[in-house]
């Protein structure tokens, strides 16, 4: 390393790479300090079973929220493809089995299935008003993620008639209120409504509107909200921004690398940073932080970092399956249901239950959970040999399992966790999951469960909150940042870069593209977005 930089990014996630890629093409000399000892944060990719060929995507896996415009500006060569499903809902009910199976891309296919699903409610034409919201809301807020905030109040102004409903809907009220007028059907009320509780604690009716903000960032992306698998796994995005950025010459990478004090002053900002070769200090013009460090770290006053108090409430289990299973009453084909979104046990009454226990402190007894098999619609993550004996990825995301509930005994609460997800396939199948699991090298059954204690332990990730704490809205309500770009911190020389940052959850690069822009505005440069 020198010992000077023009910019220094803390954290080496997607949007600490995107942020250096743009800052480097701009002539500016980068360093990107990462903790851990591979690049990619919670946007990677690993071989996390001994003697097994599968790269599975960690953490996160799906991609919706990358904009094309940062795809084509750095040059990235990531493929995005659809998946053959877009969900299944299976339901067990003392009226017996029904199963609603949506397809990708064909309205007049979901349509028709919503109907059968419903036997005669009006729900299909509920369904059509809350997707015609939805994409006056997506018209609206998609374009402007990557510009210059803008204030509630001036797009509000500029909405009438549809547009202005969806906006009070989806926006000023309790998102549990248009989705109960619209939908009678309980269990296409819950699948419609995950969009707004994936990764965090809340309710239909939560009057922080925390639901709210959530879903946005489910059915923002693209302008369409379509989630699209990376093909090669989340990694790919993590090489390709590696590639971009080391092609500039312009950008130096380091990883095992802690930070241990940042030193703000007016002309520049000083990081002691800590290695297997000892202490080093480097310093730089600018500082971006893409990850949630210490309070104790920063030197001087404090620079108004972001601070929530908010539990995560993601649950993850990776598995590695010998063969797909078989389902139990289904009238599909496993490749059908399960390449798709498979929402277990999310039915919108039951879904309010398990998060009364949640906040209880009680591990809900049939926790809400949803199960995607990526190799399904990309088998290029698995090896050759795996490919021909028909061994398959299957990756569970649950709700209403905050870090709450694993402080006291995280271990035992852990695997009760996925013993209840578990059973929540296990319903819906003909043989248990447990024996449809590959066997790893040492052993071991290929089933790797993650509660928020250990995304926080992992990823240092506050209270396990996948977003970096309390999600915000599009746009501001703060006339004083009106033109900015939801990056600053009270420090010139600092910003964020991260989920932290305005705009900032899921993986979408938009903060770090964002984190950028402030930067080479700050320095003279001509940039997008006004």
């Amino acid at each position: 390393m020198k010992s000077h930089y023009d910019v220094i990014i803390v954290g080496a996630g997607h949007n600490g790479l995107v942020a250096s890629a743009y800052l480097a093409q701009a002539g500016l000399s980068t360093l990107v300090i990462e903790r851990l000892p591979t690049l990619g944060g919670a946007s990677c990719s690993a071989r996390i079973f001994p003697g097994m060929e599968a790269n599975l995507s960690v953490f996160a896996y799906l991609i919706s929220l990358v904009p094309a415009k940062i795809i084509r500006e750095l040059g990235l060569r990531l493929e995005l493809i659809p998946r053959h499903t877009a969900s299944w809902t299976p339901v067990n009910s003392v009226n017996g089995f029904r199963e609603l199976i949506l397809p990708s891309r064909n309205p007049e296919g979901t349509q028709k299935a919503i109907a059968q699903f419903t036997e005669g409610k009006p729900d299909g034409r509920g369904y059509e008003k809350w997707l015609q919201m939805e994409a006056a809301i997506q018209s609206i807020l998609w374009p402007s993620l990557w510009k210059p905030l803008q204030s509630r109040q001036s797009i509000r102004e500029r909405l009438d008639g549809s547009a202005l409903q969806a906006w009070q809907a989806l926006i000023e009220e309790p998102l549990g209120a248009c989705l109960e007028s619209l939908i009678q059907d309980d269990a296409l009320r819950g699948a419609l409504f995950t969009d707004a509780k994936i990764g965090v604690s809340t309710h239909g009716h939560d009057p922080t509107l925390l639901q709210n903000r959530c879903f946005l960032y489910h059915i923002l992306g693209q302008g369409t909200g379509e989630w699209l698998v990376p093909v090669g796994g989340m990694g790919t995005l993590v090489h390709e921004l590696e590639r971009v950025n080391l092609q500039t010459g312009k950008v130096t990478l380091r990883t095992s690398c802690e930070v241990t004090s940042i030193e703000p002053h007016q002309d520049k900002v000083a990081l002691c940073l800590e290695s297997e070769s000892g202490p080093h200090w480097v310093q730089a013009h600018h500082l971006l932080l893409n990850a949630c460090l210490p309070p104790e770290v920063i030197q001087g006053e404090p620079i108004g970092l972001p601070v929530s108090e908010q539990d995560g409430a993601a649950f993850k289990m990776n598995m590695l399956l010998k063969k797909l299973p078989q389902l139990k009453e289904s009238q599909a084909r496993p490749e059908e249901v399960f390449a798709g979104t498979v929402h277990l046990d999310e039915g919108y009454q039951a879904m309010e239950t398990c998060y009364r226990e949640s906040v209880e402190r009680k591990l809900p007894k049939k926790p809400p959970c949803e199960i995607y098999c990526h190799s399904l619609s990309d088998p290029s993550i698995l090896s050759a040999e795996l490919q021909t004996k028909g061994f398959h990825t299957l990756t569970l995301f649950g709700l209403d399992l905050p870090y709450r509930l694993f402080v006291d005994d995280p271990v035992a609460q852990r695997n009760l966790a996925a013993e209840r997800c578990l059973a929540a396939i296990n319903q819906h199948l003909a043989t248990p999951i447990q024996e449809c699991l590959a066997i790893d090298s040492q052993g071991q059954p290929c089933l790797h469960a993650m509660s928020a204690l250990d995304l926080e332990n992992h990823l240092r990730l506050p209270k396990g909150h996948l977003f970096h704490g309390d999600l915000s809205w599009p746009f501001t309500d703060q006339e004083e940042q009106v033109g900015k770009w939801g990056v600053e911190t009270e420090h010139p020389r600092i910003h964020l870069c991260g989920s932290s940052a305005q705009r900032g959850g899921a993986v979408s690069g938009i903060p770090g593209h964002n984190a950028a822009m402030c930067v080479l505005e700050r320095l003279g440069h001509q940039v997008g977005g006004h």
